[in-house]
């Protein structure tokens, strides 16, 4: 069986990602000749206890890989064969991840007679798709224009033929990746890699040597981190020799120092943080084809370990290059091109805080209505219209009050005020002037108050200062309360008015009809339901379209924000029910008034039937919108929605 090659590959190059297919280890390190000895007298063909190896996978500093045939249990496996030192079974046995090569146990043989350390045969799960470094063969082989999903598949193929596996019938998966551009493609592998990375910090586990080649594929082209040989666990020692195992290449700054001898930094200085820099590494360059940093010459053995380092250093210290970003593909959405940045930012404080945050962000990635809802485009009129929240939610709230403050008054006028006494007239009049203008200002002030993060922390994010998590939270759970808290306190402030007026007729006049009562509160309701039902849709149309979105970018995609938006989704169905009886009220108030003194009343309330109408019809399309938003945030923020989702996408294309 011939693996298949990229199209536009020429023959030499096939050969080339031919080779790149077997799996490698780095050898960066160096190893005690009588260790590498005690290593080398290992053959294919050869057995040990229960183990037949079969061919060689590959080869490093430290150990061999060989595929072997575990005879009891009638199964292939791979077997590290390394010298008996470290912990590393240890800690493979804490970690049990859908994405971590699982480890089934260890045999550690008798140290020979002439002195030589023993030998430990770490026997774990056998993945026949390759390693990331085979498909970053392909893709450095492969013209961007032509790199999809579709590229991973093949490179997997090619690698189970070069072991004589037979290609696997298409899957689910294998179906969902073949339609994905190569740029999502990332995003589904990083988003799976920083899961296994959290899982593993967890534990108190750091991985320290992420790169392609630690990184294996199964036929169905699902990541498995590997080669945990090096990790720190909070229990192991600090030597910064142990460092010295890993990749400079995909090394963040701070590991970088503690491998450096002219740095203080030692092994316990590092945290989780340092892993998603190698990640972010790893997929900038499967993404790519180049590494992000130029670490030109640094290979060079003459330049000396210290020189060496202090120019990789250097390099991750300044930033991604512009040359660098400029090898992004066109399709590369702004939300994946963002989450690597921050990957890759020199300041460990300034990266994603864990690999949960990490993964949410890389299911933004892959969702296109998330993405485009949390990176608009440049240019987009969202990016143009955040800067001015106070004006717009102003304008959003006092709008809907006023033309409802206009309707009650031009219907009250025909109810009740044109039949008061002068003196009434007036003190009503200086009554209700009072009242709207005390509810204006009192209702601002809370409202501020009530906003406060969401007005703070937007500005703060866009002038490039830190914000605290708790702020970003606040920030977060404010923007997507804060058409609910306008409508309570618009409300709150109707029902006084409610209460107020008619006392003051009341007081004036000294009696007050039943029926002018009950034709006054019909107003006033008709005013309510106008002034909230409105002011809540296009404030939460803006919040979620402007504010939103710039605390979602910092990582604000908690699991608590699912619950809120389910709450928000719903409560969006309630008030556009409001908005929808606003006509009906207005047609039965029409049916039922009598005509002969109450003429301005019924032109009011026709006025307010055919605006309410054309409102309805604007408050639906802003419900379908924010609806969309919706659910889109809902499904990168709940993986269970996700895969629901997933779930009956592929039944219905089982059905077809």
């Amino acid at each position: 069986m011939n693996p298949r090659v990229p199209p536009s590959v020429s023959p030499a190059v096939s050969s080339a990602i031919t080779e790149a297919t077997r799996p490698s280890l780095d050898r960066t390190a160096t190893m005690h000749p009588a260790d590498r000895r005690e290593l080398d007298r290992f053959e294919v063909d050869a057995r040990i206890g229960d183990f037949e190896l079969l061919t060689e996978l590959g080869a490093g500093a430290f150990a061999r890989v060989f595929l072997a045939r575990q005879r009891s249990m009638q199964r292939l496996v791979a077997v590290k064969i390394s010298a008996d030192s470290g912990t590393e079974p240890q800690t493979l046995a804490q970690l049990d991840h859908a994405y971590i090569v699982r480890v089934f146990d260890q045999l550690v043989l008798d140290p020979p007679e002439d002195g030589a350390p023993g030998v430990r045969l770490l026997y774990m799960q056998f993945l026949p798709g390759g390693t990331l470094l085979g498909v970053l063969r392909w893709v450095r082989a492969t013209p961007p224009a032509d790199r999809t999903g579709r590229l991973l598949l093949d490179a997997i193929d090619a690698a189970m033929a070069e072991k004589g596996e037979i290609r696997p019938a298409d899957s689910s998966v294998r179906a969902e990746i073949a339609d994905l551009s190569w740029p999502d493609t990332v995003a589904w592998l990083g988003r799976r890699l920083a899961s296994a990375l959290d899982h593993a910090a967890d534990r108190g586990v750091l991985h320290r040597d992420v790169k392609p080649a630690n990184v294996l594929l199964t036929a169905e082209g699902v990541p498995k981190l590997a080669d945990f040989n090096i990790s720190f666990s909070e229990t192991d020692g600090t030597s910064p020799l142990s460092y010295f195992g890993g990749s400079l290449a995909y090394m963040s700054p701070e590991q970088l120092e503690a491998s450096h001898p002219g740095h203080d930094r030692s092994a316990a200085d590092l945290e989780a943080r340092s892993d998603l820099f190698s990640l972010g590494v790893l997929l900038w360059e499967l993404l790519t084809g180049t590494k992000p940093f130029d670490d030109t010459g640094a290979d060079d053995p003459a330049w000396g370990d210290g020189p060496r380092l202090d120019a990789m250093l250097a390099s991750r210290r300044s930033g991604v290059s512009i040359v660098a970003l400029q090898q992004l593909p066109a399709d590369c959405a702004p939300t994946l091109r963002r989450v690597l940045l921050r990957c890759l930012e020199p300041d460990r404080t300034d990266r994603w805080p864990d690999g949960t945050v990490l993964a949410e962000q890389f299911d933004l990635c892959l969702d296109p209505r998330g993405r485009n809802l949390v990176d608009p485009p440049a240019g987009s009129y969202r990016i143009l219209l955040q800067p001015f929240m106070i004006p717009l939610m102003s304008l959003a709230i006092a709008v809907p009050n006023v033309l409802a403050i206009r309707y009650k008054t031009w219907q009250n006028s025909g109810l009740l005020v044109q039949r008061l006494e002068p003196v009434a007239r007036e003190a009503l009049h200086i009554v209700s002037v009072v009242t709207n203008v005390m509810s204006f200002a009192l209702g601002t002030v809370i409202m501020v108050f009530l906003s406060r993060h969401a007005i703070t922390v937007p500005r703060a994010l866009r002038a490039g200062r830190p914000v605290r998590t708790d702020d970003l939270r606040s920030a977060g759970r404010q923007s997507l309360l804060l058409g609910d808290r306008a409508v309570v306190v618009a409300a709150l402030f109707w029902l006084t008015s409610a209460a107020i007026l008619p006392a003051t007729v009341r007081v004036s006049t000294g009696h007050l009809e039943i029926r002018t009562t009950a034709q006054f509160l019909l107003s006033n309701t008709i005013g309510c339901a106008v002034a909230v039902t409105y002011s809540f849709f296009l404030i939460t149309f803006y919040m979620l379209r402007c504010v939103y979105p710039i605390v979602a970018q910092q990582g604000h995609l908690f699991g608590a924000d699912a619950a809120a938006l389910r709450g928000l989704l719903q409560r969006c169905g309630w008030y556009l029910a409001v908005a929808a009886s606003i006509p009906l009220i207005a047609m039965v108030a029409i049916t039922l008034l009598p005509t002969e003194d109450l003429l301005p009343t019924l032109v009011s309330l026709r006025v307010v039937y055919l605006g309410s109408v054309v409102a309805f019809l604007g408050s639906y399309v802003l419900f379908r919108a924010i609806e969309a938003d919706i659910r889109a945030l809902i499904r990168v923020v709940d993986p269970r929605t996700v895969t629901a989702a997933r779930r009956a996408t592929r039944a219905r294309r089982s059905r077809y």
